[in-house]
């Protein structure tokens, strides 16, 4: 079974399962979401807690004598698997095989994992533990849901607020998902319950906005000139490296590139994504990809002082050309 850390708590209501495998992009939710399945752990009775860490030269067949082992003070037992690298080799994967196909009554086993890309879902030790217990994916809060995200915090603490002041929040926290749950925190020390006035919000909430590379693209197939503008704005002061931020945008262009002939892309992609990504390129005309690729290695050559230019301005103007203003440069 698959869910997300959204649907948990309802999922969780029903009972508590034999095995549970969280994975993701977003570490808030992924921890969230660990503190929600020990707290229903304790709840059933787990009053023992024993971890394993695959850490460089772990012995993995601890993980077999954890879970075939009695409990010692209790009748159930929380065991945690954690694998940081979300790689845990053949040895490892031998080991989480086997610990599926031998799950004790009397303990619940909790996997911990890293975002994991797609070779690793399709691994033979993911499908099992997919198949054994309920896999938790903690997936990224994208910009869209935000606002929705942000309501549901409030909520929770006894405060609403009205679309424009919850859209003026997620534009100060966006790609900052522990930020903005401080943030929704200090509104319910500063502000009482009920409705939350954009201007007392201003006056409350500091700008803490961070953007990595992916919220760029993010921005870019909504089509969203202002966000572009932020999103470079805010790389550029971080001191993003250059080379990587123009091969994630030329690598975007190329994808686009492929999806537009109507090719099979050469990577995995979510459905979600490959639909917003072939609705972003349709909105250029024949060959303007293939042009804004060529703009792409003319600012590599900035980046290395071949040509000259200011990079950062040129990938501005490129980002805002593929989200389908190229006329609004200057503004953003």
């Amino acid at each position: 079974m698959k869910l997300t850390t959204k649907s948990l708590g309802a999922h969780l209501k029903k009972g508590l399962g034999p095995l549970y495998t969280l994975y993701g992009a977003e570490t808030l939710l992924a921890l969230e979401a660990a503190d929600t399945l020990r707290a229903a752990a304790r709840a059933s009775g787990c009053a023992e807690r024993e971890v394993f860490t695959a850490e460089p030269g772990a012995d993995w067949a601890k993980v077999g004598a954890a879970a075939s082992n009695l409990s010692l003070f209790a009748s159930r037992r929380l065991l945690e698997v954690h694998v940081p690298t979300g790689k845990p080799g053949v040895e490892g994967g031998a080991a989480l095989e086997a610990l599926c196909k031998r799950l004790a009554d009397d303990t619940v086993v909790l996997v911990m994992l890293p975002e994991l890309d797609w070779r690793s879902q399709k691994a033979g030790w993911f499908h099992a533990l997919e198949a054994a217990g309920v896999a938790v994916e903690a997936k990224p809060v994208t910009r869209v849901e935000l606002p929705a995200w942000l309501a549901d915090r409030m909520a929770a603490q006894g405060q609403t607020a009205g679309v424009e002041t919850l859209e003026w929040l997620a534009d100060r926290v966006e790609g900052n998902l522990l930020a903005a749950r401080q943030e929704v925190e200090k509104l319910a020390l500063l502000l009482p319950a009920g409705e939350v006035s954009l201007a007392a919000l201003r006056e409350a909430v500091t700008d803490v906005s961070r953007f990595e590379p992916e919220a760029l693209i993010e921005a870019v197939h909504a089509g969203d000139a202002n966000r572009v503008g932020r999103a470079v704005d805010s790389l550029r002061a971080e001191a993003e490296p250059l080379p990587l931020l123009l091969w994630v945008v030329a690598e975007e262009i190329r994808l686009m590139m492929q999806l537009a002939a109507g090719e099979r892309p050469r990577r995995f992609l979510d459905p979600d994504r490959q639909r917003r990504v072939a609705h972003s390129a349709r909105r250029h005309e024949r060959g303007a990809l293939g042009r804004h690729l060529l703009r792409a290695h003319r600012i590599d050559r900035m980046i290395k002082g071949v040509e000259t230019g200011d990079p950062w301005e040129a990938i501005l103007e490129l980002s805002l050309a593929l989200a389908g203003h190229p006329a609004l440069r200057s503004a953003a």
